[in-house]
Formats: structure tokens, C-alpha cells, sequence
């Protein structure tokens, strides 16, 4: 049996993980990643580096990426809270460049998004607090750092939220025409 199911979005690199999780009267217990389940459905991916941000309710991070030979495929998902996730299709000559998906990630449906290079990557907080962690599969580097605007309105991402506390430098990047 299967630890893990794995679904195919809209863009269907991007794929949602729903763990299997064992709750009983002490609590729970899950696996967060198995290189052979995934593997098996055709993640080959080779983490290197674990990340983890906490964020208070409003806060909007990205639209985030790594540029050439430094970009990263994410694996995503809370321990503290509820986001909006979103991932962005930036791969000249994607038939899905500029479409984007999001879902909702939080510890109570403990569900992951795994998302490929060549995507942007942000979030928006639901909750009073949330705390994300995501494995990323090369290194961050700071000269290979881009990012694209979070309120572009080419994308149109309908953030679940009013006034976003958002950061100078994420306010100032460009919008994904500029790239």
C-alpha cells in the first residue's frame, strides 16, 4: 500500500500530496517524503536543502524562482497554519508558460505541493501564523535569484486576502512580461 496520494493538477508537473496519516488517542504520525514512493510516481528529485519560514496572517511571499543552472523544484507544505500556495508556469515554451495553480495547504490536511523547476513560487497566510517548510533540490543562490510580482495582473491570482503585507524587495520585482 501506497503511503502517499499523488494528483495531478491543472498543470500537471505540479502535484499535490496527500500523506497517510495515523492518528490515534496520542496523536499522529506521517511520512513527509519517501525517496522510493516518489520515485515510483516519477518525482526524481534530489533534495539538498530544507527551508522553513513563518509568516503572520496577510503576509504574501513571492512570486519566488532560481534562475539556470541554480533553479529548484520545491516540496511544500505546513506544519503551523493554512496558506495559499501558488505555483507559476515560467518555462519558455511551456504550453502552460504564465498559467498558474494554487491550493490550500495547512496541518490540519497536512497535504504537500511538489512543484518542478522552472516554476514561481509564493504563498499567502490564512491564519494568525503559519509555518512552511520546503525542500528544494539545489542550493539557493543569491545571483540566480528572480522573482515576479505577486499582483501581476497578467496572472491575476485572485490572493484570498486585502491590503497583503508584502516586502520592499518583493514589491518591487517585475511582472512576468519583464522577465
Amino acid at each position: 500500500m501506497s503511503k502517499f496520494k499523488f494528483k495531478r493538477l491543472e498543470i500537471p508537473d505540479v502535484i499535490l500530496i496527500e500523506p497517510t496519516v495515523f492518528e490515534d488517542q496520542r496523536g499522529f504520525f506521517l511520512e513527509s517524503y519517501n525517496l522510493k514512493e516518489f520515485e515510483a510516481f516519477g518525482i526524481n528529485v534530489n533534495f539538498v536543502q530544507d527551508n522553513h519560514s513563518r509568516s503572520k496572517k496577510g503576509v504574501i511571499r513571492g512570486l519566488h524562482f532560481q534562475k539556470g543552472k541554480m533553479a529548484q523544484a520545491k516540496l511544500v507544505r505546513v506544519v503551523k497554519g493554512e496558506i495559499f500556495d501558488v505555483a507559476v508556469d515560467i518555462r519558455k515554451g511551456s504550453s502552460y508558460y504564465g498559467k498558474w495553480v494554487a491550493v490550500t495547504l495547512s496541518e490540519n490536511n497536512k497535504r504537500m505541493l511538489f512543484i518542478p523547476e522552472g516554476f514561481a513560487h509564493g504563498f499567502c497566510v490564512l491564519s494568525e501564523e503559519a509555518d512552511v517548510l520546503y525542500k528544494a533540490s539545489n542550493f539557493y543562490s543569491p545571483e540566480h535569484e528572480g522573482g515576479i510580482r505577486w499582483d501581476d495582473p497578467d496572472l491575476a491570482i485572485p490572493w484570498p486576502v486585502d491590503n497583503p503585507i508584502v516586502s520592499l524587495k518583493d514589491r518591487n520585482l517585475p511582472f512576468l512580461s519583464k522577465i
